[in-house]
């Protein structure tokens, strides 16, 4: 690992003014994707200004319509939160699907929705369930949030402190997680929303997580699983790689996509 000067940020504009005056900062959530990438010499910030700390981006609020969840909430405290399975227990059971007991206690949802992995499931459920991104300086919905594989619309030094979500109608998740890593080949977040239905698939993508546009336009006729029989998932844009072939990862979507809605 490259030396680097490490910070706890007391509040939001702390971390903020810290990561101003710095030469190339980073911010630090649970860890779980930036220290492995900086002990295999991948990243090498100047400064690391850790958001664990701050108090006003923990913790989940809920009422009748939406559930708010700081950035530095765990997905632990996210999978076991009252609130949470009240109002949209395909958020928790996702929460309480990700990694191991090890990873939940330490990845928080802001961590893993700046970090945009393709193959993560938060934004799977911010898509699915049109969450609102909030940060530091503005809201951004998550349609607008999410820019190809780890690249978001955030800018240099932007915080997210937030995420807003929607209580839907019902809604599910399911994922066929790869066996050693727990990452999803392919998993799928379908919702029944104020605005219509949703679908939104992470980890089969070639560019990241999407919106399934054939599924939502059968599912808004039928909620079923029979509805997607005949939806096609087009081969050319999924992921390719050692662990499966662009035609298995299409095939796993419209499983996945059917259990989630056999589940709802």
């Amino acid at each position: 690992m490259y030396d680097t000067t490490y910070h706890r940020a007391a509040s939001v504009a702390d971390a903020a003014s810290t990561a101003k005056d710095a030469d190339d900062a980073a911010y630090l959530g649970g860890g779980q994707t930036l220290l492995p990438t900086m002990k295999n010499r991948l990243a090498s910030p100047s400064d690391l200004v850790d958001l664990s700390g701050i108090a006003e981006m923990k913790g989940i609020t809920a009422d009748a319509s939406t559930v708010t969840i700081g950035a530095a909430t765990t997905h632990a405290e996210v999978a076991g939160s009252a609130d949470v399975k009240a109002a949209i227990p395909a958020l928790a059971a996702l929460a309480g699907s990700i990694g191991d007991p090890a990873v939940r206690a330490k990845g928080t949802l802001g961590g893993s929705v700046a970090n945009n992995d393709p193959a993560a499931d938060y934004p799977a459920a911010c898509l699915g369930l049109g969450a609102t991104i909030v940060t530091n300086t503005r809201e951004v919905a998550a349609d607008d949030f999410f820019d190809g594989l780890f690249e978001t619309v955030l800018e240099e030094g932007e915080i997210i402190t937030a995420i807003r979500f929607p209580v839907p109608a019902r809604a599910a998740y399911a994922k066929f997680p790869n066996p050693a890593s727990r990452y999803a080949m392919a998993g799928v977040m379908v919702a029944q929303t104020d605005g219509g239905v949703r679908v939104a698939v992470t980890g089969a993508g070639n560019d990241g997580v999407f919106r399934h546009a054939a599924m939502e336009s059968a599912l808004s006729g039928s909620w079923s699983g029979d509805a997607l029989a005949g939806v096609v998932t087009d081969v050319d844009d999924m992921l390719s790689d050692m662990h499966g072939s662009s035609e298995y990862r299409a095939h796993l979507v419209g499983v996945m996509a059917k259990r989630a809605v056999d589940n709802a």
